[in-house]
């Protein structure tokens, strides 16, 4: 029998704090499980077990990341989910950006049981304020759906999606540094054109199944996301058919929420609302 902490990978992490009730968190794009240890550590204070696996193709080199598809993602996680159903009784999951489709996903995918989806700056559309007009509707598609799309790459500059100046001055340190562990720690931040297509494939996907997403809710999203705005959170709202659907729109903090100034009044909320949806 394949077991959780098998399937976590090396630099993925498993805190068993409640034998019941776990919540599985689901790095970003291009992270580590690294992005997401603040969070689950605020979490597992509380009482809550949590778990976080490695993507397919992360914490590695951009070539081995370039290899795989999002279906090797997102299979990676689910794998995890199964295992961890087989452990705990409730299984809550949270994703960070992409992460949070994936975490809709599988929702849809095993309808009953999936205790609650907590997305956290879901990523429909590239549509935040750091990214213009012209990159969103004339360059992206140009590059994507040509050729050009196997030899360019997007490199993410600062803010790196945090709005905290002490966090994004300790990763421009390690990103100038350059040392060989910089991927495992904060992951990459050049991103070749055909990984984002990949997302983009992902996003469809996830669009196509939405309506078959009924498990409880609580949609997370800054007001002043640079790369993915509210109305990301807004499509969720409208298109999930969830019956009990909570929302926390803060400020003070960008994309990456699980880093940044507000990543501890998230934690916070994440573990009230697993305890509520379960009557405790």
């Amino acid at each position: 029998m394949t077991t959780v902490d098998s399937l976590l990978g090396p630099n993925g992490f498993i805190e068993r704090k409640n034998l019941t009730t776990i919540v599985l968190l689901i790095h970003g794009l291009t992270g580590t499980p690294s992005e997401m240890k603040h969070l689950g550590r605020v979490i597992s204070r509380k009482g809550i077990s949590v778990a976080c696996p490695e993507l397919a193709g992360h914490c590695r080199s951009i070539q081995d990341l370039k290899k795989t598809k999002w279906q090797d993602w997102y299979i990676s996680v689910e794998k995890v989910f199964d295992a961890l159903r087989e452990e705990f009784e409730h299984v809550f999951i949270t994703g960070l950006s992409m992460g949070a489709l994936m975490a809709m996903m599988i929702a849809a995918k095993r309808p009953g049981k999936v205790a609650g989806v907590i997305p956290l700056s879901t990523t429909f559309f590239y549509d935040g304020w750091n990214i213009s007009k012209f990159q969103q509707k004339v360059l992206l598609p140009i590059v994507l759906y040509s050729p050009l799309k196997y030899f360019l790459e997007w490199e993410e500059k600062s803010p790196y999606g945090i709005k905290c100046e002490r966090t994004r001055a300790l990763v421009h340190s390690i990103l100038q540094n350059k040392d060989a562990r910089t991927a495992d720690k904060i992951g990459y931040f050049k991103t070749p054109a055909t990984v984002i297509l990949e997302s983009f494939h992902l996003i469809k996907a996830t669009e196509n199944i939405m309506k078959d997403v009924t498990c409880p809710l609580l949609i997370v999203h800054s007001t002043e996301d640079e790369m993915a705005s509210i109305k990301n959170a807004y499509y969720v709202e409208k298109h999930a058919s969830s019956a009990h659907i909570e929302t926390m729109y803060i400020d003070d903090t960008y994309h990456v929420v699980t880093l940044d100034k507000r990543k501890d009044d998230i934690g916070k909320r994440m573990a009230e609302f697993c305890y509520a949806i379960q009557g405790l």
